[in-house]
């Protein structure tokens, strides 16, 4: 590492390596190519083009002359008198235990209770878009449970604007099972972005879910890709995060017993009180 000094011998200014994006770019398209195997060969030739960006792109800020910044460092402050300030210590972790991060979580009722709530608000788009586009309420819970029922899977517009009983009860318990999932899910992974909550659950996670199955569902089930309106299934995915997520973030977290060993945890034994009974 290079540097400049003053009259004086202190250093002022620092040379180091300039930081770069292009190794993250190459990696993304790695991963984007081989998706594409599974996928789309447009995901695979897009995953290429971004490999072959990042990996052209690092290695010009390498070679033939490593691409250098110059960092500026302020000179020490002599004669500081030492401060004592007292420093209150974390009681998570103790006991050999390294303390793991969240140190608070919501608890699962809070997960399933998103869920619920996120499954109706979900429930009633739905039912929404089907009256809207296709003169019946019934005509997206049949086109839900079509992915389940193979006698569906080919029925005409107006087979599945006409009510069915089995296809209602296959389609709510579909429903209702992914809602209490997702719920689940968020209650988990929420505390992990704890500044922003909403944005991990009403857009974060319902566009990386929303891509995840427009790149799939052609391989999965291609009637049903033939037949779904993207568009609506954002807004629902949407409506359905940002409900779960607001219902999630307003629950009462409880704290984590990392402290503890495994048998304290797990009821085996019990916690000892300051008499030592």
């Amino acid at each position: 590492m290079a540097g400049s000094f003053d009259s004086e011998g202190s250093r002022q200014h620092v040379e180091a390596p300039a930081p770069t994006g292009m190794p993250m770019l190459a990696a993304a398209g790695i991963t984007l190519a081989f998706a594409g195997l599974v996928t789309s060969f447009i995901v695979t030739a897009i995953g290429m083009v971004l490999a072959i960006t990042g990996f052209v792109g690092w290695f010009r800020e390498v070679l033939p002359h490593e691409h250098r910044e110059e960092i500026v460092v302020e000179k020490a402050v002599e004669d500081v008198a030492p401060v004592r300030i007292p420093v209150a210590h974390l009681r998570v972790g103790e006991q050999d235990h390294r303390a793991r991060l969240p140190l608070e979580i919501y608890p699962y009722s809070a997960g399933i209770k998103g869920g619920i709530a996120g499954g109706f608000v979900m429930a009633a788009l739905a039912a929404l878009h089907g009256a809207v586009l296709h003169g019946s309420p019934w005509y997206t819970i049949n086109l839900l449970a079509a992915a389940a029922m193979p006698s569906l899977a080919g029925a005409s517009a107006a087979a599945l604007a006409s009510f069915n009983l089995h296809a209602f009860v296959v389609a709510t318990l579909v429903h209702a099972f992914v809602s209490l999932l997702v719920g689940l899910l968020y209650g988990v992974l929420l505390p992990m972005l704890p500044s922003y909550p909403i944005v991990l659950a009403g857009i974060v996670a319902p566009l990386l879910w929303t891509g995840l199955l427009w790149s799939t569902l052609n391989v999965i089930d291609p009637l049903l890709d033939a037949r779904l309106d993207w568009g609506w299934f954002v807004l629902c995915q949407i409506a359905f995060g940002i409900t779960a997520g607001i219902v999630v973030g307003r629950s009462e977290k409880i704290r984590t017993l990392q402290h503890l060993s495994f048998a304290i945890r797990s009821g085996v034994e019990a916690v000892r009180d300051d008499e030592g009974q």
